[in-house]
């Protein structure tokens, strides 16, 4: 018999059934679980099972390849942020896309601290200037650990190492301001904080969630696009209108 106790990030739920919901959770050492949930779209624990939120979960089967019953605590509740469109809108898209991309049963120690931080940044700063560059380095560490990385750190022409400004979109390897020239247009464009660190202004996030996109679509998503790019316009025009006001 399986039995998982164990906190977890709630990152989607979907109804089943009259009362109760399938819900997936990204746990630290048990990767991404599913498990049915009783009563989940009761006044108790419909506030409980909101993508985004910390729950200590019980997960219980007769055997591994069977659907866990889940029982759910609350342990933070993000659902305040959720009045607010933008943090709204990046919790709704990097949890849908941790629940779509990611194989069940997995562990993402990494992954779940990174998802967890994010999170916690989003609630700690809404103004997406102060978060948006964690959004960029979690899709580019969700597309590593499913063994889709970027090489940003020399270029892929010359081996260069300093003045990269660019990315092939064929390989994903950074390309240097010498070797760029000529290709000017066709190059995906790399934000100086993905190669130097620091800070981020708006266009830097915008170009780093363009480069993201482009692998994420390529690499990962594929025929699962449809489902889950809405989460990402909603989430790519509010930083734009955001962008616009700054």
């Amino acid at each position: 018999m399986m039995r998982i106790v164990t906190p977890a990030i709630v990152v989607a739920m979907r109804p089943h059934g009259e009362h109760g919901a399938v819900v997936r959770l990204l746990t630290p050492e048990h990767g991404l679980q599913a498990g049915y949930v009783r009563g989940a779209r009761g006044r108790r624990l419909r506030p409980v099972l909101i993508p985004g939120n910390l729950v200590e979960a019980t997960l219980s089967a007769r055997t591994e390849t069977q659907l866990a019953q889940a029982m759910v605590e609350p342990v933070r509740s993000r659902a305040p942020l959720l009045q607010e469109p933008l943090p709204a809108a990046a919790i709704d898209w990097v949890c849908a896309l941790t629940a779509t991309v990611l194989p069940e049963g997995q562990p993402y120690a990494t992954l779940y601290q990174a998802l967890d931080g994010l999170i916690g940044a989003i609630e700690a700063a809404p103004a997406a200037s102060g978060w948006g560059s964690s959004l960029v380095r979690y899709e580019l560490l969700l597309l590593a650990e499913q063994g889709f990385g970027l090489d940003l750190g020399q270029c892929a022409a010359s081996g260069a190492t300093d003045r990269l400004v660019a990315v092939s979109p064929r390989s994903g390897r950074a390309v240097s301001a010498a070797e760029a020239a000529p290709y000017a247009g066709k190059l995906l464009p790399l934000p100086p904080f993905l190669v130097g660190g620091g800070t981020a202004d708006w266009p830097d996030i915008l170009d780093g969630l363009r480069l993201t996109g482009h692998f994420l679509s390529r690499d990962l998503l594929g025929d699962r696009v449809a489902p889950v790019e809405a989460a990402r316009d909603r989430l790519i025009e509010r930083l734009r209108r955001a962008a616009g006001t700054a």
